[in-house]
């Protein structure tokens, strides 16, 4: 990724964050860092699984929607193609939130060739990690924990 007008994105990650994430912290690991993450297991000291689950557990028909910290964009939708318990024990497992092909929003997502998973403006948010079962999206909550794009834009006016 090139550089851009702040690390490898246009803007700082938004303020605030969902789920109680640490804005220094995303914006550090979006924005300023093409290799390393958050701690292994952030996610589960966040709300992000309370309110996940608030309104009942997530399917495919009423998945949870990931979006960039800095542009508000949708980014994953999960769970698709599998459980809401397939998806948190997978990433339990591996220590970050894990996604599958079928939940990635491709049109705002591109993987690197070395296997660095950024949004299509710049965002770092993990890395591709295959398996046995095809590819693995290993992403840092910090990146995807932003605002809807239009509530974003409300919040600025």
């Amino acid at each position: 990724m090139r550089k851009k007008a702040h690390g490898t994105s246009e803007t700082p990650v938004q303020n605030p964050l969902r789920w109680g994430c640490d804005t220094k912290t995303a914006d550090r690991i979006a924005n300023f860092n093409r290799h390393y993450a958050e701690r292994s297991g952030y996610w589960l000291t966040t709300s992000f699984m309370d309110e996940a689950t608030a309104n009942g557990t997530p399917d495919e028909k009423h998945p949870v929607e990931f979006y960039d910290s800095n542009t508000g964009k949708p980014i994953f939708r999960a769970p698709i193609g599998r459980t809401w318990e397939d998806f948190v024990a997978e990433s339990r497992k591996h220590g970050w939130p894990s996604f599958r092909n079928q939940e990635v929003v491709w049109e705002n997502v591109r993987v690197l060739e070395d296997g660095e998973t950024v949004s299509a403006d710049g965002t770092h948010l993990g890395h591709n990690l295959p398996d046995g079962q095809g590819y693995r999206y290993c992403i840092n909550l910090v990146c995807i924990s932003g605002n809807p794009e239009e509530d974003n834009a409300r919040k600025q006016l």
